[in-house]
């Protein structure tokens, strides 16, 4: 009878380091701790955070603007740009398996337009949406950790930077901006 190696079951030290792709992606809240019902052992849980939703359950930008912002980021995973890989269900005899579709090629040009609207990559604008949209990392995360000129971005600042790219974008895709009533 062969022996079975024993599983390494991490600890909670363990688990609260953030692994090689969170510090790529970000974009998730702080992790629930819990213990596995069946086995006991730690286990830690953790959700995404979707930082137009939770700007327009405040109030701080309007459904055009939070439409705007889910239609590029749509965009930005037709055209594969996340970086995220899968492995190809379907592959063809004798390609390479670097291709790009046809609407992977429509959704890079559509985002890049998109880009160039907000002032290109390397603009505050541009830089905000590739990485809170794109990337889904945190406003805050993107703030404090790609900055501007070399200088972390205050949260508020960042905010405001961000919001304003996603009114620019709201204008881009034709999506009427209506005022917001006070109450």
């Amino acid at each position: 009878m062969a022996k079975r190696s024993k599983r390494h079951v991490p600890t909670l030290e363990e688990l609260s380091k953030p692994s090689p792709w969170r510090l790529q992606h970000g974009g998730f809240s702080e992790p629930m701790r819990d213990a596995d019902p069946e086995t006991g052992t730690p286990v830690q849980h953790r959700r995404a955070v979707d930082s137009i939703g939770a700007m327009l359950a405040n109030g701080t930008i309007t459904p055009e603007m939070h439409e705007a912002g889910a239609m590029f980021r749509t965009q930005f995973r037709g055209a594969a740009l996340d970086g995220v890989r899968t492995t190809q269900l379907l592959r063809m005899p004798g390609g390479s398996g670097e291709t790009m579709t046809e609407r992977q090629v429509a959704a890079r040009q559509r985002v890049l337009t998109a880009l160039d609207v907000l002032g290109g990559l390397h603009s505050p604008a541009g830089s905000a949406v590739w990485n809170v949209l794109g990337l889904e990392c945190s406003i805050r995360e993107w703030g404090s950790q790609q900055g501007w000129q070399g200088r972390p971005i205050a949260p508020a600042q960042a905010q405001g930077m961000f919001t304003a790219a996603l009114a620019v974008l709201a204008t881009h895709y034709g999506l009427t901006l209506r005022p917001r009533m006070a109450a």
